[in-house]
């Protein structure tokens, strides 16, 4: 599971590929995407899906390489998002906020504490902005001994899967539904997203892509049978694209919680944008509520990334224009095809100055 910032860092190939004449794939709106294959060879990489966003539609989708053994990557292969999860589950509960079944600053600790935390009194000052906004001060996940505070609620950026956890279980215990059947009624039926969900259903009805190492050796697949609100979750490209788009729009949010969404909850600008890598950076950058946000001048990017055991995913738009993509993988070298794809898609020239300049 990834780290939004360190993952960033990583998301260079070192240099451009060439690419082989483009052949036609999958598309939406019969717009043709280059031929990912010779990227894929070269980075060793199985399995590519993409979906491209102009002006907030989708306008081609693709796939290529093997989501399996003998088994080829479709436009309905349903990838490990990974930590692209998280922005699902903030989706949820932000609509949920909007509608006034859930509070973005009450404390959770009203309808649900960990057990771990019960004889900590900084649990009371946990809240939902907090955990969207990666400030809990909750590590990452637990470790053998528990759930522990790493630093005071509000003071501090740390990203935590278990704040996402966290809020999750605040949802369900405010509203008497489990979250998955939240996810279904605030997200997935709304936004048409057929092939997704939080619960796998590996080996029934469409598989999903198998994970493979760096060497190319596959990994085991585990049918996923209990939702984890910060990771596994799973979807085809052209779904989370779907999903994208709305949140680009606001759909489903009043106006004061969509302004909230343009917002930096918590400041990364000092570390990400330090020295050589300052003069790519945007003018600011930060966490949101369940995205990365980059500040360039003419509009705010939201972004995020996942990173599991063979898997790689990414996912990016702009707020202004609505141009975005959606790249899933399902290898451990997935990072090394993102700024690859970017090019040979004409993504957003600053999106891709700022990644190759994390490298410096």
């Amino acid at each position: 599971m990834d780290n939004t910032v360190g993952v960033l860092k990583q998301a260079v190939c070192g240099g451009l590929i060439a690419l082989m004449a483009c052949a036609s794939s999958a598309a939406d709106r019969n717009t043709a995407l280059p031929d990912m294959t010779t990227i894929l060879r070269e980075q060793r990489v199985e399995s590519a899906s993409v979906a491209v966003i102009r002006d907030g539609r989708i306008v081609s989708t693709g796939a290529w390489g093997a989501a399996g053994p003998d088994r080829a990557a479709t436009a309905s292969t349903p990838y490990n998002l990974a930590s692209l999860t998280k922005p699902l589950t903030a989706e949820v509960i932000l609509r949920l906020v909007s509608v006034g079944k859930l509070s973005l600053d009450e404390p959770m600790d009203r309808y649900w504490s960990d057990p771990d935390l019960s004889r900590d009194p900084r649990r009371m000052k946990l809240t939902v902005r907090m955990a969207l906004s990666h400030r809990t001060g909750l590590p990452n996940w637990r470790d053998s001994k528990g759930l522990a505070f790493d630093h005071d609620p509000g003071t501090t950026t740390g990203y935590s899967g278990e704040g996402y956890q966290y809020a999750a279980r605040y949802a369900e215990h405010r509203t008497g539904q489990s979250f998955e059947t939240l996810a279904g009624r605030w997200l997935f039926a709304p936004a048409h997203m057929r092939a997704s969900g939080y619960v796998s259903a590996q080996g029934e009805t469409v598989p999903i892509a198998v994970p493979y190492d760096e060497a190319g050796k596959p990994l085991p697949v585990e049918r996923v049978t209990r939702y984890n609100a910060a990771d596994l979750a799973h979807a085809t490209a052209r779904d989370y694209a779907r999903f994208l788009i709305d949140a680009r729009n606001d759909r489903g949010l009043i106006a004061s919680l969509a302004a909230e969404r343009s917002k930096s909850q918590a400041d990364l600008t000092p570390e990400t944008c330090a020295g050589t890598k300052e003069a790519s950076c945007p003018r600011w950058t930060g966490f949101g509520l369940g995205w990365q946000l980059l500040g360039f001048p003419y509009g705010t990017t939201m972004l995020h990334t996942g990173k599991d055991a063979g898997a790689f995913t990414f996912a990016a738009i702009d707020r202004a224009s609505g141009d975005g993509i959606v790249i899933l993988t399902n290898s451990d070298n997935g990072w090394r095809v993102i700024l690859p794809i970017l090019e040979q898609t004409g993504s957003d020239p600053k999106l891709i100055a700022f990644l190759r300049g994390q490298m410096n």
